[in-house]
């Protein structure tokens, strides 16, 4: 695997579990808790009877619901903190994003103690459960909730770990009583090539990430890898509609792997055709067309009808729908759950209305994110504007992408670019948001560097009717709160 030589520990040979609990995992301690991902190994584990530790560099909101589970947590990070357990832990989990001179790993390693990357922890408790994955560029946290709200609609259960909230539970991770588990698929470290899925589903394949594959064409083969990691007897699912996961699965299908394809213009046996899609009020509908699977079948016809706004959304439902089915759920319950799924926290998540100006936060961080939801967004506004206060990620995406961005963006009426959020990134010398800005051509646009200055100055451009969106994958989530203050202090009772 990928991450021997730098953790030092391959899940496919370390202890199995005996029972809910991994062996290596039944005193774990999760540097960089508060995360995403690690939160939700944290919830599964102590759902399970595991006890846990863990620290992160500042609190989070996270730390709540752990520490009323039974986590021991420390701010800060520091070797000490690997004697929050009294007899310490059996393993220590760590993200990529970790670093190898961090005092815990460091202290892990002198005493002995195993080291396991996230994904491969998250592996190990997958083990006894049939898995289904979902990877992809973009849409992949929207896709994986969407099929874990449809298969708890029909009362299947699921244990799941996903990188967003669920706005039905307010969680991104569940031990469930079935026999199902369902993981958001990462590949933007190559981690997702700890799994063995026997659903596997790829939204899309673009270039990003290149700040760790190098390459778009090393980019595209960590996702060939990943196909490859599908049990025997597994099935691939995906979107005939883009290009390059389209590609993927005819090579997958040359390898033998039993593939199923949705999108406008599939043909083949157990393929979703996609047609006629409509948004009304918030929600959106698409046309179904199940093909049949030999001349005796007879092919199936039914709307998919997905609440939240926008074409890329819908086209997610589908995909969701035929991993429900491959995961044995039935036809009807899964329309049913995905009629009624909710969203996730930070995809286009509705923050409140002040002015007359409704305002809602995402969370794309690519171009071709940015230009679907923007479609969305501008369906939503009906006769209003649409505004974006949008935050680049990382200096390197910022530099490869920013023409892109920039035509994206051109999408939105008015737009406020603040300067980069360069997360695990070090500053890059003339890489700034400026580059988005001054390649914006049709959209009326501003460089705002002041993150200070953001919240008053979109509430000062906005007008009663207008649909306004922070958008990015940084800190551009907190401004929602600030401008719609912002907007009653403009607009007192409206």
């Amino acid at each position: 695997m990928t991450f021997d030589a730098e953790w030092g520990t391959d899940s496919a040979t370390g202890a199995s579990a005996t029972g809910p609990v991994p062996h290596s995992l039944e005193r774990a301690h999760l540097v960089g808790i508060g995360g995403a991902g690690m939160s939700g190994i944290a919830r599964i584990l102590l759902a399970r009877g595991a006890r846990v530790s863990g620290s992160d560099a500042k609190d989070s909101r996270a730390f709540l619901p752990l520490r009323a589970q039974g986590a021991e947590i420390a701010v800060g990070q520091a070797a000490q903190n690997l004697d929050l357990l009294e007899d310490g832990p059996s393993a220590i989990v760590v993200s990529t994003a970790i670093q190898q001179d961090n005092p815990e790993l460091v202290a892990a390693r002198q005493r002995g103690i195993a080291v396991l990357h996230r994904a491969q922890a998250l592996a190990e408790l997958m083990a006894g459960y049939r898995v289904g994955c979902v990877a992809g560029t973009h849409g992949k946290t929207t896709t994986t909730s969407m099929l874990t709200v449809a298969l708890q609609k029909c009362r299947l259960d699921p244990s799941f770990a996903i990188g967003g909230d669920l706005n039905e539970s307010g969680a991104n991770a569940y031990h469930g009583v079935g026999d199902l588990f369902v993981a958001e698929a990462d590949e933007s470290d190559g981690s997702f090539l700890s799994y063995r899925p026997d659903v596997a589903v790829v939204t899309n394949v673009e270039p990003d990430h290149l700040d760790h594959h190098g390459s778009a064409a090393a980019y595209v083969d960590v996702f060939e890898q990943f196909v490859d990691r599908i049990e025997p007897r597994g099935v691939l699912i995906v979107c005939a509609d883009d290009p390059t996961a389209a590609e993927l699965g005819d090579r997958a299908a040359d390898r033998g792997i039993r593939v199923r394809r949705y999108g406008h213009a599939v043909t083949g046996p157990g393929d979703a055709l996609m047609s006629r899609y409509s948004q009304s009020h918030g929600s959106g509908w698409v046309r179904v067309q199940l093909l049949g699977t030999d001349d005796a079948d007879v092919a199936q016809a039914f709307d998919v009808e997905v609440a939240v706004p926008g074409e890329h959304m819908a086209s997610n439902a589908v995909a969701a729908l035929l991993a429900g089915m491959e995961l044995g759920a039935p036809t009807a319950g899964l329309l049913e759950g995905l009629a009624a799924f909710g969203g996730v926290r930070r995809r286009f998540e509705f923050r409140g209305r002040a002015g007359g100006v409704r305002v809602y936060d995402d969370y794309a961080h690519h171009p071709t994110e940015v230009a679907a939801q923007l479609r969305a967004v501008r369906e939503t506004a009906g006769n209003g504007r649409v505004l974006v206060v949008f935050q680049p990620h990382l200096y390197s995406r910022t530099r490869m992408f920013a023409t892109e961005f920039a035509a994206a963006l051109d999408g939105a009426d008015e737009v406020i670019v603040l300067d980069v959020y360069g997360a695990r990134e070090e500053p890059e010398p003339g890489v700034s948001g400026a580059m988005v800005a001054e390649r914006i051509t049709r959209a009326r646009v501003r460089y705002e560097p002041a993150f200070d200055r953001a919240a008053a100055f979109a509430a000062e451009s906005a007008r009663p009717g207008d649909v306004l969106v922070t958008m990015g994958a940084g800190d551009v989530t907190q401004l929602g709160p600030e401008i719609i203050a912002e907007l009653d202090r403009q607009y007192p009772g409206g």
